[in-house]
C-alpha cells in the first residue's frame, strides 16, 4: 500500500503548522512514501528548502500552496468577504511559474487580512496547475455546508472551466469532531460521479506525529492569543492531523480506494524542477561597444593611475601580474558584470556624500575591487589574498558586502531600485523563530503559569543555547526538570515548539538584483515592518542556491558617527578631514588606545578588549588588525601570547624556517586564515585555490575531508624535504588556527575604521563625542556611559537650551574667540515630547531673529502648532528655557504661558486654537503675567531632567555622597567582575522598579540602582522585600548589601540587607568625615606647569571637603598643602590613579 500526502503544512504556515521541513520529509521517508507535497498557507516560504530536502531523501517534491480565493475583485478591500481556501499543485515548470505569479499578486495586489487572488486572476495563471478543493473553507465545501445550491453550482462551474476534470480534484478529509465534514464528503462524492472530477484523500497535515498534538495546540493558542484553559477557542484536539502512514490513510478511506490511488496518480504527473546553482547575474550597461570584461579592465587600469600615481605600464611586476591574474579569473568565471554593478552603486554613494566603509569580508583581498573603488584597502600593502575572495578552483558566486552610514543606506538601495527597476530589486525575508528563552515564556503564558516562574526558568538558559543543551549543561535547570512536575511539563512542551517560525521580518541587509523580473525566480510580498517595501518570500540561503545575485547593504552606525564628526569638525574648525589621508602611525591616536580610552571606538570598546589594549600598548595598525582577529571565542586564548611577543617577553619557536617569514608579524601565532593558506602553499606546494579548499574543510570539521586534506598536506611537505615527524607536527600546529583563524581582509577593513574613530577622538574629542552621542541619542544607557567618558576627558555636558542647542548634540563654540570649547550641549530633539519638527522650528527662528530674550519673546516668535502643552512643559522641565526665565517660575505658570501663546497667535493660525482648547480663554490678555513662586529644589530639577532626558545631567543626586560610603563599590566597577555570588555593597538612588508576584503569590522586586558612575539591577526576593516594602520606591537613596551574580551574563546584585539613606544622615556624615580627610598626590619629578594646570582642572571639577596635598620631588622631597578641597568620588580617584599610578594617590582617612 502506498500513498502521497498532498495537503501538508510546515511551520512556514506561521503559528499554524508545527513540523519543520526536514522533519516532515524524514517522516515521509520512514513511511516509504514516493512523494510529498508542501502546501503552506498563502505563501511559498519553504518550497526551495523542501525541494532540496526531498531530493536528498530520494522523494519526489510536489510544489504547492494553500491559497486564498475571493469572490469579489481582489483589489476590493472594503467588503468583508471571507476568502475560500484552495490547494494548488504545480505539475510542470509552467505551473511553478504560475504559483510564483499567483502568490506574488495575492500579496502585492490582493492582500486584505489574507493574501488573496480572484477567479479571474486564477484563470489567467492556471496553466500547469492542479487544484484540490481544500478543507471546509473550500469553494465547494462552504456552499455545501450552507445548503446554497446556486453558489455551489456557480463555483463548481468556475473550477471546471479553469481546470477541467483532468486537473480538478475533490478533496475528502476525515474529521470525527466536525460533523459538517461528513456532509461535505458525501456531497463531493456525488459531484465526482456527476462531473467526472477525481476524488483525493488528504489529512490536512499540521504536524509530524500524533504525539505533537498538544504542542500544536499550544501553537494555535499563540496564534489566537488564547490560553489552554480558555473555552470555545480554536483547537485541533480530537483530530489527528499528523503525517499519517499510508496504511492509516487507506484504513480511513477504505470505502473510497480511488481517493488513495489518485494521490499516486497526481504524484506521477507532477515533475516540476527548480533550477539550482545556475548563476544569474544582471547585465551591466557598459559604454557603447564595450563588453563587461573590457569595461572592467578599463576601469581597473584607470584605477592604477588614481591609486598609485602611475600607469599600468610603469607599475611594478607584482602589481601587473596580480592585476592580470585577477582580471583573467574574473573573465573566466563570468563575473565582470558583478564587479561593475557593485562599483556603480558604491561610487554613486561616495559621489553623493554617503560614507562607505573601506571594505568588508574577503572582498578587500581583491586588487580589482580596490582599483575600481569598491574597497579602500590596498591588498598588496596589507598582504591580502584574492583566492580567499574568489577561488578559481572552486567557483561560486563572489560575495561583496558593503557598509554604508546607517542613516543613508536606504538612499543607496533606492538608487539601485531606480537603476535596475523595482521589479528587479528586492530585499530578502527572514524568519523570527522561537528561541529557547522565548519558547519558555510563550509556552508558559499559554499554559497559564506565572510570569515569575517562567522568567526564573528562562533566565537559567544561557544565550544562544538550545533547551536540550541547557538541560545537559545547567545543573540547576536539570534539577528543576527532575523535581518539579510543572517545570518538566513546561520544558517538554517548549522543546516541541523551539525553533518553529513565529513571524516574518526583513533581513537587515540582504538585497537581490535579478536579470529577469523578480517574479520569474521568487515569490514576493510586502515587508511586515514597511508596507512600501517589497521582499522575497525565499530567505537568504534559498536565494543563493537559486544562483541569484544577493549582496549585503549593511548600515553601520560607526560610519554615521565618522560622517557626523567630520561635518562637526568642518563646521566648528573649518577643517575638512579626508579619512583616506590620515597617517596610520599617529602617536596621539595610539596613546589614546594605550590608555584604554576606547568608549565609542569601533570594535575596541568592550571591557575585555580595553583591558587587553592597555596591556598590549599598540603602536601600529597591525596590532589593531590582530586584536580585531584574536578577540573572539577560540583564538582569545592566544592574546596573552601575542602581547608577550609584542613586548619581547616571549621568543617564538618555529617548527620550520619558512614558518618564520609567514608568522613573524604575529609573533609565531597563525592569527589569520591567509597565513594558513600561505603555509599550505609555501611548505606543501598547494596553490592558493587548493589551500582555500583546505581551510573550508577544516572549518566544517568533516572527518572524511579532514583526513583527505591531512594526508595531502603532510605528503606535500614531505615531498618538499620536510621530514614526516615535523610535517605531522606542522599539521597539528595549524589545525586549530585553520579552524579559528580570522579573515585578514575583513580584520584589516574593520581595523581601519577602528583607527579612524580613534584618530578623531584623539584629535577632535568634543566633536567626536557629540557625533557619538547623536548616534546613540535613543539609548540612555549608552548616553550615560558617554557622558561619564566626556567628564573623564575633561569635558562638560550641558542641558538643552533654546538659545544654544541644535537638533542633535553639538559642540559649544566660544562666541568671542570662535574657538571650540570642551562643552557639549544636548540637542532639543533629545527631550521627550519635543520632536525634530519643533526643534528645527526653534532653531530656524533663532537664526532668523536672534536669541530669545525672554519667555514672552520666545512665545511670541514660535507660532508652530507643535509648540503645545506637552512640548512646552517638556522644554521647561528639561531646563531648555532656563536662559529666558527661571524654571520654577515657568513650571508654576505653565497655564499662563499657554494662554498667552494662544491669545498672541490667535490671528496667525486657526489651527493653533485646537491645541489649547482645554484651557479657558482670558477676555483681556495682552501682557504675560507670571506669579512669583518658591524656587524648585535641586532634587526636583534633577528629577525633571531624569524624566525628560532619561538621565541626570546637571548633577547627580548621589554624587556628593558617593565618597562618604567608602565600603560601597562604585557601580561601574562591577561590570568587569565575574559573579560567583561574591559579597558586594552598593549605594545609590533607585531609578526604576518592577514588582511581580511569584508563583507562591508573594511579591518580589527588580530595582535599578544608580550612583554617579553607573547603574545595576538589584533582585529583591520576597523575604527581603516584605521586611521593608516602603524602601523600594523610585528616587529613594539606599545602601544594599548582597551578592554579585552574573548567571545570565549580566551582572546584578541579589539583595540581602537594604538600608535607607536620608539626606540628613548623609550631611552629618559628610561634615564629620570630609572635614578631616586628606588626599595626598605624589607627583613625578618631571611634572611641569602644563601638567599641574591639567591636574588643577581635574581637581576643581570635584569640589568637596577633603584637603589636597602634593608630594613633589625635585631633588629634595617637598610636601605642599593646596587651597583645593575635593570629594573622594571614585571617578576622580580613578582618573588620578590612571595619571599618577596607584601609589601616587593616597586617601588619608580621619
Amino acid at each position: 500500500m502506498s500513498f502521497v500526502h498532498l495537503h501538508t503544512h510546515s511551520h512556514y504556515s506561521l503559528l499554524d503548522g508545527l513540523g519543520t521541513v526536514p522533519a516532515l520529509v524524514a517522516a515521509a521517508k520512514r513511511h516509504r512514501m514516493p512523494a510529498l507535497a508542501l502546501t503552506d498557507h498563502g505563501a511559498m516560504y519553504g518550497l526551495v528548502e523542501f525541494y532540496q530536502e526531498c531530493l536528498k531523501h530520494d522523494i519526489k517534491p510536489i510544489l504547492g500552496v494553500e491559497a486564498y480565493l475571493t469572490d469579489g475583485p481582489m483589489t476590493d478591500k472594503n467588503r468583508d468577504i471571507k476568502p475560500y481556501h484552495i490547494i494548488l499543485l504545480a505539475y510542470s515548470s509552467a505551473g511553478y511559474k504560475n504559483l510564483l505569479l499567483l502568490t506574488t499578486r495575492a500579496h502585492l495586489e490582493g492582500f486584505y487580512y489574507k493574501p488573496r487572488f480572484d477567479w479571474e486572476t486564477l484563470a489567467r495563471h492556471s496553466n500547469g496547475l492542479l487544484a484540490l478543493t481544500a478543507c471546509l473553507n473550500g469553494p465547494l465545501s462552504r456552499p455545501i455546508i450552507a445548503d446554497d445550491t446556486a453558489l455551489l453550482e456557480t463555483n463548481l462551474r468556475k473550477l471546471l472551466d479553469i481546470f477541467g476534470t483532468e486537473n480538478l480534484y475533490l478533496e475528502l478529509q476525515i474529521r470525527p469532531s466536525l460533523p459538517q465534514q461528513d456532509k461535505v464528503n458525501a456531497a463531493l462524492k456525488k459531484l465526482s460521479k456527476r462531473t467526472g472530477a477525481g476524488l483525493v484523500a488528504t489529512n490536512d497535515v499540521h504536524y509530524v506525529a500524533p504525539e505533537d498534538a498538544q504542542a500544536h495546540d499550544v501553537l494555535l493558542c499563540l496564534q489566537t492569543k488564547a490560553r489552554l484553559s480558555d473555552k470555545n477557542r480554536m483547537s485541533y484536539l480530537g483530530e489527528d492531523v499528523s503525517l499519517m502512514s499510508a496504511e492509516a490513510m487507506a484504513e480511513q478511506f477504505k470505502d473510497v480506494p480511488e481517493a488513495i490511488s489518485n494521490t499516486l496518480a497526481i504524484a506521477a504527473r507532477c515533475s516540476t524542477e527548480i533550477t539550482l546553482g545556475k548563476i544569474n547575474i544582471p547585465y551591466f550597461q557598459s559604454p557603447a561597444g564595450k563588453t563587461g570584461d573590457e569595461y572592467l579592465q578599463e576601469l581597473a587600469y584607470g584605477g592604477v593611475q588614481r591609486r598609485y600615481g602611475h600607469s599600468v605600464r610603469d607599475a611594478s611586476n607584482e602589481l601587473r601580474q596580480r592585476l592580470d591574474y585577477e582580471l583573467d579569473v574574473i573573465h573566466k568565471t563570468g563575473f565582470a558584470d558583478y564587479f561593475l554593478i557593485v562599483q556603480d552603486f558604491v561610487n554613486w554613494a561616495k559621489q553623493n556624500g554617503i560614507m562607505v566603509g573601506p571594505g568588508r569580508g574577503s572582498a578587500a583581498g581583491s586588487l580589482v575591487s580596490y582599483l575600481i573603488g569598491i574597497t579602500n584597502i590596498d591588498p598588496l600593502a596589507y598582504e591580502l589574498l584574492f583566492e580567499r575572495f574568489l577561488n578559481p578552483e572552486r567557483i561560486s558566486m563572489p560575495d561583496i558586502d558593503m557598509d554604508f552610514a546607517d542613516t543613508e543606506r536606504d538612499r543607496v538601495l533606492h538608487y539601485v531600485e531606480e537603476k535596475y527597476g523595482k521589479d528587479h530589486v528586492a530585499q530578502i525575508i527572514t524568519f523570527g523563530t522561537m528561541a529557547a528563552r522565548a519558547a519558555i515564556r510563550d509556552v508558559g503564558r499559554v499554559m497559564g503559569l506565572s510570569y515569575a516562574f517562567c522568567d526564573r526558568i528562562a533566565k537559567l538558559i544561557p544565550g544562544f543555547t538550545t533547551l536540550s543543551d541547557s538541560l545537559e549543561k545547567v545543573r540547576e535547570l536539570k534539577t528543576l526538570y527532575d523535581q518539579d512536575e510543572q517545570a518538566k511539563r513546561l520544558l517538554d512542551m517548549a522543546q516541541k515548539v523551539e525553533g518553529v517560525a513565529r513571524h516574518t521580518s526583513t533581513h537587515a541587509c540582504a538585497v537581490i538584483i535579478t536579470k529577469d523580473l523578480l517574479v520569474e525566480h521568487v515569490p514576493l510580498q510586502y515587508s511586515s515592518s514597511d508596507p512600501d517595501s517589497i521582499i522575497s518570500q525565499y530567505s537568504m540561503h534559498p536565494v543563493e542556491d537559486l544562483g541569484l545575485l544577493k549582496m549585503d547593504f549593511l548600515g553601520l552606525t560607526n560610519l554615521t558617527i565618522l560622517q557626523t564628526a567630520i561635518e562637526i569638525v568642518e563646521k566648528t574648525e573649518g577643517v575638512k578631514i579626508a579619512l583616506d589621508s590620515l597617517p596610520l602611525n599617529d602617536e596621539k591616536t595610539f596613546r589614546l588606545l594605550q590608555r584604554g580610552e576606547t568608549t565609542g571606538i569601533f570594535q575596541l570598546e568592550s571591557d575585555g578588549m580595553t583591558r587587553y589594549l592597555k596591556k598590549l600598548k599598540p603602536t601600529e595598525i597591525e596590532d589593531i588588525i590582530a586584536m580585531v582577529s584574536l578577540y573572539r571565542p577560540g583564538p582569545m586564548e592566544f592574546i596573552e601570547e601575542y602581547i608577550a611577543g609584542k613586548q619581547k617577553k616571549h621568543t617564538p619557536q618555529y617548527l620550520h624556517p619558512k614558518l618564520a617569514s609567514i608568522l613573524s608579524k604575529t609573533y609565531g601565532i597563525a592569527v589569520y586564515q591567509e597565513q594558513v593558506l600561505q603555509i599550505a602553499r609555501d611548505l606543501a606546494g598547494f596553490s592558493y585555490g587548493e589551500a582555500d579548499i583546505l581551510r573550508r574543510a577544516v572549518g566544517k570539521k568533516i572527518k572524511k575531508l579532514l583526513a583527505e586534506q591531512s594526508t595531502k598536506m603532510i605528503q606535500g611537505m614531505v615531498e618538499r624535504g620536510i621530514d614526516q615527524q615535523t610535517a605531522e607536527k606542522i599539521w597539528d600546529f595549524i589545525l586549530p588556527f585553520a579552524r579559528y583563524g580570522f579573515n585578514r581582509s575583513h580584520a584589516a577593513s574593520y581595523a581601519i575604521i577602528a583607527y579612524q574613530t580613534a584618530y578623531l577622538k584623539a584629535h577632535y574629542p568634543a566633536q567626536f563625542m557629540a557625533a557619538l552621542m547623536t548616534a546613540d541619542r535613543d539609548n540612555t544607557e549608552k548616553i550615560a556611559k558617554q557622558i561619564r567618558e566626556c567628564r573623564k576627558m575633561g569635558m562638560t555636558v550641558q542641558l538643552p537650551d533654546v538659545n544654544e542647542s541644535f537638533t542633535n548634540f553639538s559642540v559649544v563654540v566660544d562666541e568671542e574667540t570662535k574657538k571650540v570649547t570642551k562643552t557639549i550641549r544636548f540637542g532639543l530633539s533629545a527631550i521627550k515630547n519635543v520632536g525634530e519638527h519643533i526643534a528645527k522650528v526653534i532653531i530656524q527662528e533663532r537664526k532668523r531673529g536672534g536669541k530669545f530674550a525672554t519667555i514672552e519673546d520666545f512665545l511670541t516668535r514660535i507660532t508652530d502648532k507643535d509648540l503645545n502643552k506637552k512640548s512646552l512643559e517638556s522644554l521647561v522641565k528639561a531646563g531648555a528655557l532656563d536662559s529666558v526665565s527661571d524654571r520654577s517660575m515657568l513650571m508654576t505658570n505653565l497655564e499662563n504661558l499657554l494662554r498667552f501663546s494662544r491669545k498672541t497667535h490667535q490671528q496667525s493660525s486657526t489651527k493653533q486654537e485646537n491645541l489649547f482648547a482645554d484651557l479657558p480663554l482670558s477676555p483681556k490678555f495682552s501682557k504675560l503675567k507670571l506669579d512669583t513662586v518658591e524656587p524648585l529644589s535641586t532634587m526636583q530639577k534633577l528629577s525633571f531632567e531624569k524624566e525628560l532626558l532619561g538621565l541626570y545631567i546637571s548633577d547627580h543626586p548621589f554624587k556628593k555622597y558617593a565618597g562618604l560610603l567608602r565600603e560601597a563599590t562604585p557601580i561601574h566597577e562591577l561590570a568587569g567582575r565575574s559573579g560567583g555570588n561574591q559579597p558586594v555593597m552598593v549605594a545609590g538612588i533607585i531609578s526604576a522598579v518592577k514588582k511581580i508576584i511569584t508563583k507562591n503569590g508573594k511579591p518580589m522586586m527588580f530595582a535599578t540602582i544608580e550612583d554617579s558612575t553607573g547603574s545595576i539591577e538589584v533582585v529583591v526576593f520576597p523575604s527581603i522585600y516584605e521586611e521593608q516594602p516602603q524602601l523600594w520606591a523610585e528616587h529613594t537613596l539606599i545602601k544594599i548589601r548582597g551578592a554579585l551574580s552574573d548567571k545570565d551574563g549580566v551582572p546584578k546584585v541579589l539583595a540581602d540587607v537594604a538600608t535607607l539613606l536620608d539626606e540628613s544622615q548623609l550631611n552629618n556624615l559628610k561634615n564629620s568625615d570630609e572635614s578631616h580627610a586628606k588626599l595626598w598626590l605624589r607627583l613625578p619629578g618631571n611634572y611641569g606647569k602644563d601638567e599641574l594646570a591639567g591636574l588643577k582642572s581635574i581637581l576643581q571639577r570635584y569640589p568637596g571637603g577633603m584637603s589636597v596635598y602634593l608630594i613633589m620631588k625635585n631633588g629634595a622631597e617637598r610636601r605642599i598643602k593646596t587651597n583645593i578641597r575635593v570629594s573622594d568620588e571614585p571617578t576622580l580617584l580613578a582618573q588620578l590613579k590612571e595619571s599618577l599610578g596607584t601609589d601616587g594617590v593616597i586617601v588619608e582617612p580621619t
